[in-house]
């Protein structure tokens, strides 16, 4: 969570269902919120014991402060499972045309500034990467989740421009990821979000 008065950007996941027209609706008023886009997700078999009821469809939205974003969203849709990425750190961010997909990793271990360094410089040689971010992970539900994900502050964003399919962006991050391992420093897929269309 931000202190007082600092700007948070982010995004928020909500799963899709016949509520959400009316979520999306606050939202496109809202200052607070300048992306909605609706997209599907893959989660990976390493995440799945930590996203218990979750959808395959989802709302998902940036924003530039987290005030009264979970608010909304516990009183929107209070079962099912939300998560929320807060922005920390932005390791490189270059202009993009047509982000088309959104792809989050973790490591279970804890890097220094050095080997964060490393993880950017080898991912900003993938040209189609166009923003990669560090971010902390946040749940939101009523619900009391069996098992609580320990790395929720060792998570990478990366924001991907477009090609043809989204398993083709699937396999560009796979041959990304695949990189980063090879220099020693293992990523584990949490969620692939794939933006089907933009709602504001």
């Amino acid at each position: 969570m931000a202190g007082a008065g600092k700007s948070v950007q982010g995004y928020i996941c909500t799963p899709h269902e016949k509520e959400s027209g009316s979520l999306v609706e606050i939202w496109s008023k809202s200052l607070n919120i300048p992306n909605i886009y609706f997209v599907t997700a893959t989660f990976s078999a390493e995440s799945m014991l930590y996203f218990p009821n979750r959808a395959n469809h989802y709302i998902l939205a940036s924003y530039l402060d987290l005030s009264d974003i979970s608010d909304l969203i516990c009183k929107q849709n209070p079962e099912r499972l939300s998560f929320m990425s807060s922005l920390s750190d932005v390791l490189f961010e270059r202009q993009a045309s047509n982000v088309k997909y959104i792809s989050m990793y973790f490591t279970r271990n804890v890097y220094g500034c050095s080997e964060i360094a490393d993880i950017a410089n080898i991912i900003a040689k993938r040209e189609r990467v166009k923003k990669l971010t560090l971010a902390h992970l946040q749940f939101q539900t009523t619900a009391q989740p069996k098992f609580t994900f320990p790395y929720s502050r060792n998570v990478f964003v990366l924001e991907v421009e477009g090609e043809k399919t989204h398993q083709s962006d699937q396999k560009y991050c796979e041959r990304t990821r695949r990189d980063v391992a090879r220099k020693g420093i293992p990523l584990t897929n949490l969620v692939s979000l794939s933006i089907l269309d933009k709602l504001k």
